[in-house]
């Protein structure tokens, strides 16, 4: 409405001073004289003016015949299109003149108006692989999802418009949550373009949160060869998935080729935790204990961790604690200042009722890096060694206020996780899960406390007559975990398979 009003104002007052000029040159005196050929002419000051604009026109004119006898010329001479062209010549300058305004208001955030200037471009170019695209985001842009399919449609429809058309149709899925129609598309669209990066990050995601483990290597390694991914991030991003592929084939039941698929796995990427344990257990099974703990040793050089020890127990499911502790001297030489080697010594020495050494294995981890799990083995220690009921609850309250140690995190978006997983359950990022300390304390417990009765084994083998039950007695442990873990814990992490007999 004021948009209006202002332009009735401009016209009202462009009319007024127009008629105020020609009232001025009607009264002033003077003009132009102009001689040609001898001939002279006189004009008034009204009569300069109007034969200045007619002169102009005419100019006009003279360089419009021209430029149309070019085109003729040009015709004439073979130039098929040269004639259309001069009449379309107008058609097309309004029409990028659109095309142009209609991008900066795409750019500019205004949907609505860029969907006109898309559509008057289209009018005056006819040109619908120029302007398709610009209509069918700024459709989007208005929230019109109807046009924007329909004119992606069209785009699909023109091969050389095709992959646009089919990848915009999968954002418009995606962003509906249709994942099984955006799976196919996103094939469709890497078919077509298989060196477009984003396109083959969007499959290789949608494959694996459909658990389609072989068709996302084999987008894995066409990535590779496109130069999209580095040779060493191909590697680990091949076992994650080759480490999926295997615990599917557990699953399901296949023992060769779970064995096969889980070495594989381990092979790939030697650092990755869960495909070494995996791939442990495989040999296990195959009745070869040497390369098992070949294998374990090397993960664990790289990296402790409370699944590795828990797979390296399963070896020798029945030793004694002191044949035990004897045994896992070959993984606890390597990285002996880690904070997990000396929980694990502890939990062993404790194992084998040599709490003084337990206490000495563990050191100050309960000063310098307290966690859940090394303040309840002290808690442990102080009762093996006699302690009052009142230190071993003072520990075990501590155990409440501390950090709940390392445990399984999705680098994109810190969410928390029980277990490994190769997709993260919140932000569905693909190879995100790292086993370190959340930044915050009110997380689930860690695994490797609920293995601490793994670890240990048979206590003692209480069938001799003089025998004696240890002083650290399983139920101790047990309710020291389930006093650490009652306040926030909603379900309790899946133990590991090993298991033990008293």
């Amino acid at each position: 409405m004021l948009w209006s009003l202002i332009k009735i104002v401009v016209f009202v007052a462009a009319i007024a001073a127009l008629t105020w000029g020609a009232g001025f040159l009607l009264e002033s005196s003077g003009g132009l004289q102009v001689t040609v050929m001898g001939t002279e002419f006189s004009f008034g000051p009204l009569q300069s003016v109007i034969a200045i604009i007619v002169l102009v026109i005419a100019l006009w004119l003279v360089l419009k015949i021209i430029s149309l006898l070019v085109a003729v010329w040009h015709f004439l001479n073979g130039d098929e299109t040269a004639l259309s062209r001069y009449f379309d010549r107008n058609r097309e300058r309004k029409g990028y003149e659109a095309l142009s305004e209609g991008l900066m208001a795409l750019a500019s955030g205004e949907g609505r108006l860029a969907l006109s200037k898309a559509a008057k471009a289209d009018k005056y170019l006819e040109r619908p692989e120029l302007t398709n695209l610009l209509i069918a985001q700024a459709a989007e842009m208005a929230g019109d999802k109807r046009k924007a399919e329909e004119t992606y449609k069209k785009l699909v429809a023109n091969e050389s418009t095709r992959f646009v058309g089919v990848r915009g149709i999968l954002k418009q899925k995606l962003a509906e949550g249709d994942t099984d129609t955006a799976l196919k598309l996103a094939e469709k669209a890497f078919a077509l373009k298989p060196k477009h990066e984003d396109t083959g990050d969007i499959l290789l995601k949608l494959q694996a949160e459909k658990e389609d483990w072989t068709g996302a290597r084999e987008t894995l390694n066409i990535k590779l060869k496109n130069g999209q991914l580095p040779r060493d991030v191909h590697k680990r991003r091949d076992a994650v998935l080759a480490l999926s592929e295997a615990k599917d084939v557990f699953t399901e039941g296949h023992s060769i080729e779970s064995r096969e698929a889980a070495i594989e796995a381990n092979r790939l990427s030697p650092d990755l935790i869960p495909a070494a344990v995996m791939a442990a257990h495989s040999y296990i099974e195959q009745g070869k204990p040497k390369y098992a703990t070949r294998l374990l040793k090397k993960a664990w050089s790289v990296h402790p961790h409370p699944d590795l020890a828990s797979a390296f127990a399963a070896i020798e499911p029945n030793e004694s604690p002191k044949e035990r502790l004897k045994r896992f001297t070959a993984l606890t030489r390597t990285q002996p200042d880690d904070a997990e080697t000396k929980m694990l010594l502890a939990e062993l020495n404790i194992a084998n009722e040599d709490f003084p050494q337990a206490r000495r294995s563990l050191g100050d981890l309960v000063e310098t890096d307290p966690t859940a799990r090394s303040v309840t083995l002290m808690a442990a220690i102080e009762r093996g060694e006699g302690a009052s009921d009142t230190v071993v609850k003072g520990w075990l309250a501590r155990a409440l206020t501390v950090s709940r140690g390392p445990q399984w995190i999705c680098d994109n978006c810190q969410h928390i996780h029980t277990n490994w997983k190769p997709i993260c359950d919140n932000c569905h990022s693909f190879d995100t899960l790292a086993w370190k300390t959340p930044p915050m304390s009110e997380v689930a417990m860690p695994g490797g406390v609920q293995m601490l009765p793994l670890i240990v084994g048979a206590i003692e083998d209480n069938s001799g007559a003089d025998a004696k039950p240890p002083v650290a007695t399983r139920a101790d442990i047990e309710e020291a975990e389930l006093i650490v873990d009652a306040p926030e814990d909603s379900e309790k992490p899946k133990e590991p398979e090993v298991t033990a007999e008293k």
